[in-house]
């Protein structure tokens, strides 16, 4: 990643996955500008950020047309060019993520939808034109997209429409020699995964049966991004990439767990 330059969104505490990947690209070699929103996050952000030396911080709500703008205006007059984003953002009402799916309220809905997946859309054909040489895009996922999973409700569907946005969006952007990709580690113990009712089960549950016996860690989900946005990615597009210790593959728990 030496001589490669990118923006990392979604970075909110030191064990938010966001925070394995910038890490891991940092001692790739990467040179990195850090997005959060609001002031809150920004004082979490910082430090971290100084502690990878990245002094380049934006302020940005994806959900707000002029907040993007300005973000991606700023981007441009400091850097001109972009070889990398990582778009580590979902966010649904927690209150939905408990309880009966058909319960779904418009609102969330449309909110869930918005953050967790139309933001992608909107960064992806804001960065792409700063990709002058071909690059790469990632987001994360959760196999919730496409098997039920228990407290995931509104989310599972947000991440279905985020994975097909990924298959998309490599179509669109392959000709320009940019790549969008989406890592789908399993459950994990990091801020986002806390607001999900059940999360300590959900965790238990698949390092209990995973084929490796073992929750993915923020240094293999690092590494993978490294790989997706390194060159040695050059030929990888419109993927989804578990990093799950293997749960993906099961149809049953083990013998010993059933």
């Amino acid at each position: 990643m030496q001589g490669k330059r990118g923006l990392v969104m979604g970075v909110a505490n030191d064990r938010s996955i966001a925070w394995g990947i910038a890490k891991a690209l940092h001692e790739a070699g990467a040179e990195m500008a850090f997005s959060y929103q609001g002031e809150n996050f920004g004082k979490r952000v910082a430090p971290l950020a100084a502690s990878v030396g990245v002094d380049y911080l934006l302020d940005v709500d994806v959900s707000d047309d002029a907040s993007m703008d300005a973000a991606f205006a700023d981007l441009k007059a400091k850097w001109g060019t972009l070889d990398f984003v990582v778009h580590a953002i979902a966010y649904s009402d927690k209150a939905e993520l408990s309880g009966r799916f058909i319960n779904t309220s418009r609102n969330n809905f449309k909110h869930s939808l918005d953050i967790s997946c139309y933001s992608l859309i909107d960064v992806a054909r804001r960065a792409a034109p700063m990709m002058t040489e071909g690059g790469a895009i990632l987001t994360l996922t959760y196999q919730g997209s496409n098997k039920v999973t228990p407290y995931y409700n509104v989310m599972g569907v947000a991440k279905a429409a985020l994975e097909s946005a990924v298959r998309y969006l490599a179509n669109d952007l392959g000709p320009d020699g940019i790549r969008v990709n989406a890592i789908s580690p399993g459950p994990m113990k990091t801020l986002a995964g806390a607001a999900i009712s059940g999360a300590r089960k959900t965790f238990r549950q698949t390092e209990t049966n995973a084929p490796l016996r073992a929750n993915a860690t923020l240094e293999a989900v690092g590494g993978t991004a490294v790989y997706l946005a390194s060159d040695a990615g050059a030929c990888t597009s419109g993927e989804i990439i578990h990093v799950d210790g293997g749960y993906h593959v099961l149809g049953m728990p083990q013998p010993e767990n059933l």
